[in-house]
């Protein structure tokens, strides 16, 4: 396990056609722009924000090997396992080892919807037989409490301690408290487990409580940002960390509006007024945004600092 996640770790886009299949074309070109960002230590696919819930497993194989074939040779990349079932997620898990993945991001059972907190074995046997299919590190994908596919933290540090492939956590449970729990509990564990924000509403205050690193869909447009941000906490420069928090701040508060579905369809949004993206489609059921919600998105861009002239031109 030669890569340990850890600092920022931007969540790719996926660009589609207009008849929904996928541009391959346009997502190299996202996935070459992203990559290009000093500073950043790995990127993710096949996972919220490439839309991995409306991929088939033969198109999370293609994009992953897309991925490969574009930016391996320079980062490390995480791929999503998206499955209810254990023993497809260990197929997903294994699929993507032999592609060549850096490490893999696992998402929560839906079946755990139904009082999977009560049942942390359940939890324990799910990442053991995923384990048992690959040594590749492990990422957990830590839900809020509200989803009910949440892992207590009791539940997080037996998966910690039973299975040494789980290296970090992907942190989502958008409780400053817990957060900061977990940071203190995970990170110091005789075999320490990352935790890599994503609460990317705040996530200033966030990794000032001491994350090991972020994962995060909104790094798809401002990686930059987030690399500068990442290092002025890294570096205790508050000064400068408040002044990229400034930048961050309305694009923030534009991308993680209600509802928080349009997320990643935001973000999308944001990389055509940039010019970085041809076209800002989203499979269904997700649908286009409204043109009064595309006119916030535009000003928040330009408040960010983002403007371009094509940006301009699309006002």
């Amino acid at each position: 396990m030669a890569f340990t996640p850890a600092g920022v770790i931007p969540a790719t886009l996926l660009a589609f056609h207009e008849d929904f299949s996928i541009d391959e074309a346009g997502t190299r070109q996202h996935l070459r722009d992203v990559a290009a960002t000093d500073g950043i230590s790995a990127i993710t696919v096949n996972g919220h924000a490439s839309e991995v819930h409306a991929c088939t497993e033969a198109e999370q194989q293609r994009v992953l090997a897309l991925t490969l074939d574009e930016v391996g040779d320079r980062l490390p990349v995480v791929s999503g396992v998206w499955a209810d079932g254990s023993a497809n997620a260990a197929r997903i898990a294994r699929m993507a080892a032999a592609e060549g993945a850096s490490a893999l991001l696992i998402f929560p059972s839906q079946v755990f919807a139904m009082g999977g907190q009560l049942r942390p074995e359940m939890v324990l046997a799910h990442f053991s037989e995923i384990a048992a299919a690959t040594d590749l590190p492990l990422i957990v994908f830590a839900y809020p409490e509200r989803s009910t596919v949440s892992y207590p933290l009791e539940t997080l540090v037996r998966l910690a301690e039973a299975i040494p492939s789980v290296r970090a956590i992907k942190d989502w449970c958008n409780d400053p408290a817990l957060h900061e729990r977990h940071v203190r509990t995970l990170q110091s564990l005789t075999r320490p487990v990352n935790v890599l924000s994503t609460h990317s509403a705040w996530l200033m205050a966030s990794l000032a409580l001491g994350c090991n690193g972020l994962l995060s869909g909104s790094g798809s447009v401002i990686p930059d940002l987030q690399v500068a941000l990442w290092r002025a906490v890294q570096a205790g420069d508050l000064p400068a960390a408040r002044a990229v928090h400034e930048r961050i701040y309305p694009l923030a508060e534009a991308f993680y509006a209600a509802p928080a579905l349009d997320m990643h369809n935001r973000m999308k949004e944001c990389l055509v007024m940039l010019g970085r993206m041809q076209r800002a489609v989203v499979r269904p059921p997700l649908a286009k945004i409204t043109d009064a919600e595309r006119a916030r998105l535009h000003a928040a861009v330009g408040q960010a600092g983002l403007a371009t002239t094509r940006l301009d031109r699309a006002a």
